[in-house]
């Protein structure tokens, strides 16, 4: 249980430190103060756009650190469905001390994994005002999941979306090469 609250208690961080900040100046230059206000809309929209993939970037690496770690007992997984279900059992387990709730195949290489009581979005299920900061405590899991179908051999791009707090869905869609 602690480790579930410190991992909490950590990302709302990473993301409370993004977002409260202007870009990234680069390496040895200080951010300086935090922005308030001002600025133009459109040097907001490329700062969120930025602060989403650098989130995206940690939970990728992560993703990857634990597709190595995870699957030591079962190392040869047959197919892609095989894969999928060691993320929504075994690597949601590991992160989130849980299990996804739901998982459905559209069509070919487009997978949705549901889960909908996603740890990260419960505190903020108390009202809709809340709905359109989801994105961006959505974006380590995307990448997260990135990261573990990369180490496991399969490139893929993830997405996220929620129309109600908690809820939310995973769209993996499989690259075939």
């Amino acid at each position: 249980m602690a480790d579930a609250v410190l991992f909490e208690f950590l990302h709302t961080e990473m993301v409370a430190e993004l977002w409260a900040q202007g870009p990234d100046p680069g390496p040895g230059v200080s951010a300086g103060p935090r922005r308030v206000g001002g600025g133009s809309e459109g040097r907001d929209e490329k700062g969120r756009k930025m602060n989403l993939s650098v989130l995206e970037g940690m939970g990728f690496r992560v993703g990857q650190a634990l597709g190595e770690r995870l699957p030591q007992e079962t190392l040869a997984f047959r197919e892609e469905l095989d894969v999928l279900r060691f993320l929504c059992r075994d690597l949601w387990v590991a992160v989130f001390q849980k299990q996804m709730d739901g998982q459905r195949t559209h069509h070919q290489g487009t997978y949705v994994l549901q889960d909908s009581s996603f740890p990260l979005l419960v505190p903020m299920a108390s009202g809709l005002q809340y709905l359109e900061e989801a994105p961006k405590f959505l974006a380590f899991t995307c990448g997260l999941l990135r990261g573990t179908l990369s180490t496991l051999g399969i490139e893929s791009s993830v997405t996220a979306s929620t129309a109600a707090l908690p809820t939310c869905k995973f769209q993996v869609v499989i690259q075939q090469p």
